[in-house]
Formats: C-alpha cells, structure tokens, sequence
C-alpha cells in the first residue's frame, strides 16, 4: 500500500465523494447499459507516489509541485460529461486477498514452490466486449488517458464533461497515468492508464524515459538485448543467444516500475469504492498493464493493440487463475506491435529503440483481419488509439456483420511462441 500521508489523502478524497478444478465457462446474461461521468484523473510524480485528480465536485485539490502540497480551489466553470457502455454477467476467480497473492508470487520467486491458491468463483458485471458501441467507447477512454479534458485530442463523449484543473499531470509527474470513470452511483468503476508516449507511438511528453523503460523490460526477451550496439535495461545478457532467467525476472520487481504501481493503484480505487465493479482498460503499454494489474485481482479488463504480456506475467510469477477470460484484448492484424512482429535490427520498434518482442496475450482475443478485408499495409502507424477508433470501430465490420456479430469471435491465443531463439538457465 502507499504512505501513510498518501492513504490519508485518499481517506479524505473518499469523504468529499457522495455521490485445480475444471474451468467454468463464463457466465453470459443481457447485458444492460451503464451511465458513466468522469470521477477521478491519476498519475504517479517522481517519487511513485500516486496522485488523483477529483472531478465529481466544484470544490477540489490541486497538487502543488512547487509547494510540494495539496490546496483546495473552487472552479464554478464544470459540468458532468456521461456516456453509457454495455455490460454482461460473467464469471471471474479472484484471489482470497492481495496480500495471499503476494505471498504465493514470493514463494514461486524465491523457492521456485508453486503454491495453490483457494481461488474465489463470483459473478461479477463485466464489459459487453461483444457490442462494437461498447468497444467504441471504451477505446476512447483509453485514449483520453494520454490527454487532459481541455486538449483537442480529448473525445467528448456526452454533452457534461466535468472541466477542472488536472493535478498529478504536472511536468515532474513523470509516470504512471490515467483517468478513473464512475457511474453517478458508483455501482462501476472503470480505471483507464495510458499507454506509452513516444515520437515513434505518437506523441511524447515527461512519461516518454519511463514508458521506454516499462516497454524494454516486460516485452524484450532479454534486457532490450537486440544486437551488439544496444544498450541493454539489465545486466542479464549472458553472451551470443543466453539470457539469465532469474536476473531478468528479479529486474521486473523493482517498485519504481509500473507493475506494483498499478497494484497499489488499484488497491487504492478499491478502497475508496469498496462496493464497486472495478474495470481496467489501456492501449498498447496501457493495455499490457491493463491485462497484468486485472489477472492480480480477477477484474474484467478490456484492452486495445496491446503488445504480448502474457511472458512479462510468467516472469512476475503471476498465480495463475482456473480461467482469465475475464480478459479481453482488441487488435487488428495491421498493428506490429500486438502481433510481435515489430522486431528484428531494422524494426520500426527497433529504429525507435524499442525491443517488443513478445506476441503472446492472456485470456480471450478479439481480432480484426484489416490486412486481408481492409488491404491495410503492417506499419507501425496503424498502432495508435485514434486509427482504432476512428477507421476500424466508428463503422460496422463487415465480416462479423455477415455472421450476424458486431465484432470478431473472441478467441484464445493457442500455440504461441515467442523468444524461441533464446536460451533462458540460471
């Protein structure tokens, strides 16, 4: 959990809110519309502390990096932004607690013991990942994960967008980001993290030496080790194709990385809104992040052009559930990056100084052949969020419509390899 200064911070923030047995096939009911505003923007500042913007009152907090402090300010100028997704009963297994998740990750790290955890079976409300409006919308969540509400890149979503100073998103907060999403009664809560910045994914800004870092750790096969002129994450290359299993693993546990950042996140929301449905959702880094933080706490994560982060959850000795198709990730065929093909020396990751790698997703996939159906060219460009949303979701696909589906089949990733050319040894 986070500092005692932090917990009381989000103590008040919580009073200012009024407003190995088979695996079961996920539950499956009509889904129902939910009415969402924009709660909450987060952030993480240099010192990986998380910080949160609250949107849902006139009289908020800003942060101060010059004072280093929280000031309450009044801003008459807002209103409430709301749109509505589709959701659906499924079932999910969850951990008996955070802290019997830890301990088993410990065992399996330190002892190589892999403990069996007493998994817990609920039905909970999740995403209708099957309705292409609900993917739509979430897709631009995700994307305003990366902006500020006032920033043209911003979708607006309904006609009462809350407007108001974004604390945490000063140049020294220089990590983890997102937005948090709320119905008015808080019965769902959906946590939106951004993806990488970077001049090669789009964009930039004080997160871009971080992301990189994040990226060149859970998606490379060893260290960002992609030839002799790189400069590698971690000190785990061994010479010519070997790499040191646990050194590389042992590098992912840092508490400065995204991982453990995210977990206290969520520890946080859960916290303020102990009797809510929590969602994850992200693009690309986002996404990855998305899928790790929701395979923790058995929480219905929704994901967009996500790179392979099914290796970096083996490294960080995730338990691993009966069933993670709690787990949706959305990509096209098109993107490099979530069908790891964006490697190799002459790599547009690679040129960027990016080593993905990995190809391998968790839980269910839902796939757009836009190579063969659209003749889109593979190019790295295709990867951003606002390509998704407005050339792939904003229009019915047509081969899913043929079938009478709005979307691709979800489907499990079977037979996936990656790193094959590696050989991992203590």
């Amino acid at each position: 959990m986070l500092p005692t200064a932090l917990t009381s911070l989000l103590v008040s923030l919580l009073n200012l809110i009024t407003s190995n047995e088979p695996v079961q096939t996920p539950i499956k009911q009509a889904s129902s519309s939910l009415y969402f505003e924009l709660r909450h923007q987060h952030a993480v500042s240099s010192s990986a502390h998380v910080v949160f913007s609250d949107y849902s009152i006139p009289s908020r907090l800003r942060f101060s990096s010059t004072n280093q402090h929280y000031q309450r300010y009044d801003d008459e100028k807002y209103t409430n932004t709301s749109f509505t997704v589709s959701s659906r009963r499924i079932s999910s297994f969850k951990p008996p607690d955070f802290e019997s998740f830890s301990q088993a990750r410990t065992q399996s790290m330190k002892f190589g013991q892999s403990v069996s955890l007493p998994w817990e079976e609920e039905e909970i409300s999740a995403p209708d990942v099957e309705s292409r409006d609900t993917l739509l919308t979430l897709a631009k969540m995700s994307n305003n994960a990366y902006v500020e509400p006032e920033d043209p890149a911003w979708y607006e979503l309904g006609s009462n967008w809350t407007v108001g100073y974004p604390f945490g998103w000063e140049p020294d907060a220089d990590g983890f980001r997102g937005h948090v999403f709320a119905t008015p009664d808080n019965s769902t809560v959906v946590l939106s993290i951004k993806g990488t910045s970077a001049g090669v994914f789009g964009g930039g800004g004080p997160t871009v030496k971080k992301d990189k870092l994040n990226d060149n750790l859970l998606f490379s096969c060893c260290c960002a080790r992609v030839d002799w002129t790189w400069s590698t994450v971690c000190g785990c290359y061994r010479g010519g194709w070997k790499c040191d299993q646990s050194c590389v693993e042992a590098a992912l546990t840092d508490d400065s990385l995204f991982y453990p950042i995210g977990t206290n996140l969520y520890n946080n929301i859960s916290y303020m809104y102990p009797e809510s449905n929590i969602w994850i959702i992200g693009h690309s880094l986002g996404g990855a992040l998305a899928a790790l933080v929701g395979v923790t706490f058995g929480t219905p994560v929704v994901t967009f052009e996500s790179p392979g982060e099914r290796m970096a959850a083996r490294r960080l000795h995730l338990p691993t559930p009966p069933s993670d198709e709690h787990i949706t990730h959305v990509y096209h065929t098109a993107d490099p990056i979530a069908m790891g093909t964006c490697n190799g020396v002459l790599s547009s990751c690679a040129l960027g100084g990016y080593a993905m790698e990995s190809r391998c997703h968790q839980g269910k996939s839902i796939i757009y052949d836009t190579v063969s159906n659209y003749s889109w060219a593979v190019d790295i460009r295709t990867h951003g969020i606002v390509s998704v949303i407005e050339k792939l979701l904003s229009d019915p696909w047509p081969p899913s419509e043929e079938i009478g589906r709005q979307v691709p089949e979800p489907i499990r990733e079977e037979d996936c390899v990656e790193c094959y050319s590696w050989e991992f040894d203590e």
